[in-house]
């Protein structure tokens, strides 16, 4: 059964994953917004999706694009936790590894690292 949680408390949750963020690396952060939705369309269990083009490989070309996103999906989330407390550790886990995308760090770095 998923956990029942109001999308201001998930908001929230998601907030409070942002700042976990050390502060060097924030402000490394440009033209990235940050999104949530219910759930993906074309992969309903996915936790969270980063689409842009990661800082490693911006060139001199980059200039004008439009912003990157993070899109971190409550449904899928809440589906997967039993509780609150994993609710909060799932949504930290899926916000800091959508946004190691942004730097270029990929899927298998991010198992190594803990953030898989």
């Amino acid at each position: 059964m998923p956990v029942s949680m109001s999308a201001d408390r998930f908001e929230e949750l998601v907030g409070d994953a942002l700042d976990l963020i050390p502060p060097e690396l924030a402000r490394a952060i440009d033209n990235v917004v940050v999104l949530i939705e219910p759930r993906n369309p074309e992969d309903p269990h996915l936790l969270g999706l980063y689409h842009g083009i990661a800082l490693t490989e911006r060139d001199s070309q980059y200039g004008g694009a439009l912003p990157d996103t993070v899109t971190i999906y409550r449904e899928a989330i809440l589906e997967l936790c039993a509780d609150d407390a994993e609710v909060v550790e799932e949504v930290a886990v899926t916000v800091i590894h959508e946004i190691a995308h942004y730097f270029g760090i990929d899927e298998d770095r991010l198992h190594q690292l803990g953030w898989g």
